[in-house]
């Protein structure tokens, strides 16, 4: 499989010139069209599962002690669906998605963060990260989210586990999650440090940085 550099990869997004026009659904951020599909858009191999016997999710960084939280566990916490409208950055919006998992609000319930902390970096297998806020986080639609539609998630969008952050482009909402690190500022994850925007903002348009 080649994998397309990402540097290339986000300057060939710049120069795209096929452009909605002026959105008249205002569900839609604006230079978005409208898809009945759920694209697949990764980069580097999707990651497969046989079981989730030594799957975990670790937590790290300013809290007062790491942990460790395996399948199990997450799924003896409440479970939450909901349906969201959700953006990736290549342009396209998809309304009324719904997704099942761990409330974010619940989750971090759990833990106990130092006041310090100001960010998360999301940890994923193959090593890809992204950088979220966590006056971001600290939503009603923030989730660890497991099921779509009702079944697992698709290995190529994340299972068994992602995180969902409905409120910014899609690239925030990592797949095939694997840890949370909590920090005192902010810096860049995978593609933020290829070119893309630190806080991903549909409504506002930031793609790049």
């Amino acid at each position: 499989m080649r994998i397309e550099n990402p540097f290339k990869k986000v300057e060939r997004l710049k120069r795209v010139k096929n452009l909605p026009g002026e959105n008249r659904d205002t569900r839609t951020p604006p230079g978005q069209f409208l898809s009945e599909r759920f694209p697949v858009l990764t980069y580097g191999p999707t990651v497969r599962y046989q079981n989730l016997e030594g799957w975990d999710l670790r937590v790290f960084g300013l809290v007062d002690a790491e942990k460790r939280f395996s399948w199990a566990d997450l799924m003896a916490l409440p479970q939450k669906t909901q349906t969201v409208d959700i953006h990736c950055v290549t342009r396209w919006s998809k309304l009324d998605t719904t997704w099942t998992g761990v409330a974010w609000r619940d989750f971090v319930e759990l833990l106990n963060v130092n006041p310090a902390a100001t960010h998360v970096m999301a940890h994923c297998d193959q090593g890809y990260t992204t950088n979220i806020g966590l006056d971001v986080l600290d939503d009603d639609d923030t989730m660890l989210a497991y099921l779509y539609d009702g079944k697992p998630l698709d290995p190529d969008h994340g299972y068994p586990m992602r995180l969902l952050v409905p409120k910014k482009y899609l690239w925030k909402s990592a797949k095939w999650l694997r840890g949370l690190e909590f920090m005192q500022g902010d810096r860049p994850g995978f593609w933020e440090r290829h070119g893309y925007h630190m806080e991903g903002d549909p409504w506002l348009e930031e793609r790049f940085g």
